[in-house]
């Protein structure tokens, strides 16, 4: 029909609304405008729908929006008569309905003094004195709450720019926040946030003015909005990785192609990483195997015969993940051997055999602890924390070389790490160097490296037991007032994403409704009665819970009728069966509502370095480390945890075996030290850290009188002595001594 849209710099967008003489263009406040050039016509959408003279006569393609041009002209020429009794123009419109009112008025004008158009049925407008009001609240529910779409506080009084829920008592929301809300999410989306009611809150919007367009979503209307759905997986997840390329390359009709998990496709390698000959062949993650093989369905592979050098690779990479301490050559001299499982490589061939399978010359005579002869395979709780420290060593990756030094008194270790973190030079990409002071401002002597792990590990700690939280170990996010007009919830956010990439500990006292709300949104988690922590509240949802008649429940309602006021849930109650409802929705206010604003600052802050983003999309692999307590430091964690190296020498090789066997008596208490104290001597931390020690841990066996923990290098030099006794005796002797004077040294100041 000739219909011309034109952008900001064209002639005719300032050509003005033949009905209410405007050149505004703004479709949020005045509907969309047009500008016909064949009529010579230029209308605001919304002024055409109020105008009081004129119908939709046509179909929706005829005319403008199925008003036809004739009844348009008519209708602006009987507006030109009528004066606006706001801005005493000609041109107005819009009628008030009420009976015997003959206020005229153009839409813009009416929209400034606080009319109300119902854009429903006749669409009918109504003049400031004669627009529709909600009733006022009961006295019990005066007060304030928090507008549910923009989260800022509201007054519990009904008026043009206030509106309440018809479906939940304790809603409010602010009017722009309804108007934007429904012009995004359009009639088929539009409904209560707090309980989800579209029928009933629709009716009462409708009434109080809000324009709920007939059309899908914005979000579901965007191009390509729903593209990263059709993506397949693209990354390699083996251990053994070879690919100079990167994880994420791909090359098709290669041996750098991906090739994705047969079973569950959302775990991928590429062929020449798992020595994969085709692409034919099946390949499935270790996860799907280990669930195949419980059931019994484990798919058997072809048989075919391997080349010596493929067999060394084919049962860590193909069948399943190798374990972290994969067997590899040792970059310094030609017999010197990393030892990381019972099985060695012999020095005249790369296939794997036992040590009793070595020729005379090259064997090596030693017993074989049976902590290294035990089992391998992680339980899925392990799994999902490996894959987490992989996705925390990738964001790593973004932090800098530049340091930014902070000072921190250990006696008042939230109020310097506060200030550290809220310096204006203090950037969260930049390494992090600590030094412990004293009340006078003193630096202690600990080195730098090792007071990072110590303060790290005593904020993570700190925060545990702060009023920030509140539980007994798995915690969820409290109110505390001041905390939040300080903005303390976000520095803990922030705190604690810091901690994860830079190295330190994980905080591990996350609920699992805490953690869910981090990834999903508090609006799609459902808490239990377990996440409420304080006594009282919980006292009175099991009263309410354990009634077993109408008269118990009423009688339990009405002792705590205050506090379900101020909850929003107070409500006749006419069966025993409505009960269920009242309580979850005491422990979804306690819990969820009435955090809400804390929870979206901790929020924000938990989006420093990316740490936010990667929890949403790994949220198993994250929720092991959040969720659960890491493991307990044990003989085969330590094991694992160093590499060892040796020379091919049979005292050097008894003297392996007497380091097993003393962390063996460390773990069963017949020693003086402890495994954490073994762990600080060699790292300096107390507790293995997320992401992992760089460099990575490692022993040496060197011709010493006394063991020395190089922490800076994570490095153990063990000596080599002839006997288990002396060993044990020396390695208790230097650690217990060793770890005295460092602990007088982190308090000894200049």
């Amino acid at each position: 029909k000739g219909e011309n849209r034109h952008d900001a710099n064209h002639p005719l967008t300032t050509l003005a609304c033949a009905l209410c003489r405007r050149t505004e263009d703004c479709p949020e406040k005045y509907g969309e405008k047009r500008t016909y050039k064949e009529h010579n016509l230029t209308v605001h959408y919304y002024c055409l729908l109020m105008s009081s003279g004129i119908w939709q006569r046509g179909e929706e393609e005829e005319g403008i929006y199925g008003f036809l041009i004739a009844d348009i002209r008519k209708e602006v020429n009987r507006a030109a008569r009528l004066k606006c009794n706001i801005c005493k123009k000609k041109g107005a419109s819009v009628g008030c309905v009420a009976s015997k009112c003959k206020r005229s008025y153009h839409f813009p004008c009416g929209v400034e003094r606080q009319c109300i158009f119902q854009f429903m049925d006749n669409f009918a407008s109504y003049c400031w004195e004669h627009r529709p009001v909600q009733k006022p609240p009961s006295s019990s529910c005066e007060g304030s709450s928090q507008c549910t779409v923009c989260l800022e506080f509201v007054e519990h009084v009904p008026s043009y720019d206030i509106l309440k829920s018809s479906c939940c008592k304790n809603a409010w929301f602010h009017r722009d926040c309804l108007q934007h809300q429904a012009l995004s999410a359009g009639v088929f989306f539009f409904r209560c946030t707090v309980c989800n009611n579209k029928e009933k809150f629709q009716n009462e919007m409708l009434k109080m003015g809000i324009h709920i367009p007939e059309k899908d979503a914005s979000w579901e209307l965007e191009e390509n909005a729903y593209q990263d759905l059709l993506q397949r997986y693209q990354h390699c997840d083996v251990r053994r990785f070879i690919c100079k390329e990167g994880r994420d390359y791909s090359a098709p009709e290669s041996k750098w192609e991906i090739k994705r998990c047969q079973c569950c496709g959302s775990s991928g390698t590429h062929l020449a990483c798992s020595s994969l000959q085709t692409w034919e062949q099946n390949w499935e993650c270790i996860e799907c195997r280990s669930i195949l093989a419980k059931s019994g369905n484990c798919p058997k592979g072809q048989k075919r015969s391997l080349a010596t050098s493929e067999k060394k690779e084919v049962t860590d990479c193909l069948l399943e993940e190798p374990s972290p301490k994969c067997l590899r050559q040792s970059p310094g001299s030609q017999h010197s051997i990393l030892i990381r499982s019972p099985k060695m490589l012999c020095q005249t061939s790369l296939a794997p055999c036992t040590l009793f399978d070595n020729p005379a010359s090259n064997r090596m005579v030693m017993s074989i602890s049976p902590l290294i002869s035990r089992s391998l395979r992680k339980t899925k709780l392990g799994v999902l924390k490996r894959e987490a420290s992989n996705i925390l060593r990738e964001l790593r990756l973004q932090i800098d070389t530049k340091p930014t030094r902070l000072n921190i008194n250990r006696d008042d270790i939230w109020n310097s790490a506060l200030k550290g973190f809220r310096r204006r030079n203090f950037n969260p990409v930049h390494t992090i160097e600590v030094k412990f002071k004293n009340s006078k401002g003193r630096l202690a002597t600990a080195a730098i490296h090792e007071s990072k792990h110590d303060f790290f590990q005593l904020l993570m700690l700190h925060l545990q037991k702060s009023s920030l939280f509140e539980g007994a170990s798995s915690k969820n996010l409290s109110l505390d007032s001041q905390a939040l007009k300080e903005d303390l919830y976000y520095e803990a956010g922030k705190m604690i994403a810091v901690s994860l990439v830079h190295g330190g500990p994980s905080p591990s006292f996350f609920s699992k409704t805490l953690f869910n709300c981090l990834v999903y949104g508090p609006e799609n988690v459902k808490p239990t009665i377990e996440d409420v922590a304080d006594f009282d509240v919980a006292h009175t949802i099991m009263k309410i819970k354990s009634s077993r008649t109408l008269t118990s429940l009423k009688s339990a309602i009405n002792d705590c009728a205050e506090y379900l006021t101020i909850a929003g849930c107070f409500r006749p109650i006419m069966a025993l069966c409505d009960k269920d409802v009242l309580v979850n929705e005491i422990i979804t206010y306690h819990v969820i509502k009435r955090i809400l604003s804390p929870f979206e600052s901790f929020r924000q802050g938990l989006k420093t370095l990316d740490v936010l983003e990667k929890i949403q999309m790994h949220p198993d692999a994250f929720s092991s480390v959040l969720c659960h307590k890491p493991e307990k430091l044990s003989a085969k964690v330590l094991c694992d945890l160093f590499t060892i190296r040796y020379l091919s020498d049979v005292n050097r090789a008894r003297t392996l075996d007497f380091w097993l066997g003393y962390l063996q008596d460390v773990e069963g208490s017949e020693s003086t030290a402890t495994l954490e104290d073994i762990l600080v001597f060699a790292t300096g931390s107390s507790c293995i850290p997320l992401i992992g020690f760089e460099p990575e841990p490692s022993i040496k066996f060197l011709p010493i009188k006394y063991p020395v923990g190089k922490t800076q290098l994570n490095c153990l030099e063990l000596p080599i002595t002839k006997s288990y006794e002396k060993f044990k005796k020396t390695m208790d002797f230097t650690i217990k001594n060793t770890l005295k004077i460092r602990e007088r040294e982190k308090y000894f100041c200049y």
